[in-house]
């Protein structure tokens, strides 16, 4: 069982670093694991793992992303299209400080835990796409995990290339555009 360090004052702070948590690792240096006293230990480890959907043990991109949906589908009851486009774009940008901070303090450059990315790239995806009906949320639901878990290119390039928050936010923001643009082929082509 790996225990986590417990964490002191000086570690609630965005710009204050865990022991060994930044930086390459070195040789014998565990990544710290995400669990709910991790997630619970700052706020912004809370929203960076998607409000606790990304400690699910299996697939936790795809757990992100049901809860992105799913809170898409209670927000958009109050929020217009112009206050969704301001909460994606501020979701993004903080999302790579809040993405940064958490891949950081878990010693883990992308880790799978960290589902903002997902949160806000598949709202997106939802926003462009409304009205849809049930089926056309699902069909954009798989076309958007197949493009956010497989990679292709560039989606892989950036992936690789792309480090830090900025890297963990971008990638889901192309495979949210390459969701769309199949999308919007389909809608022509019928």
């Amino acid at each position: 069982m790996q225990n986590d360090h417990p964490l002191g004052p000086a570690d609630d702070l965005p710009g204050s670093q865990p022991p060994n948590a930044s930086g390459p690792r070195t040789p014998g240096q565990q990544p710290r694991r995400a669990t709910a006293r991790f997630m619970l230990s700052h706020p912004l480890h809370f929203l960076s793992l998607g409000f606790g959907s990304g400690l699910s043990p299996v697939a936790p991109g795809t757990f992100g992303t049901l809860f992105a949906w799913a809170s898409f589908a209670v927000l958009s009851r109050y929020l217009t299209v112009i206050e969704w486009g301001v909460l994606i774009v501020a979701g993004f940008i903080g999302g790579i400080a809040i993405c940064g901070f958490t891949a950081r303090r878990l010693g883990i450059e992308d880790p799978s835990a960290v589902v903002w990315d997902e949160i806000v790239a598949f709202w997106l995806v939802l926003l462009m796409v409304t009205p849809a009906t049930l089926s056309g949320q699902v069909w954009a639901f798989i076309v958007f995990r197949f493009f956010d878990m497989v990679k292709p290119p560039p989606i892989g390039y950036f992936d690789r290339r792309l480090k830090g928050g900025f890297g963990i936010m971008f990638d889901d923001l192309i495979a949210a555009f390459f969701t769309l643009l199949v999308i919007a082929l389909w809608r022509m082509s019928v």
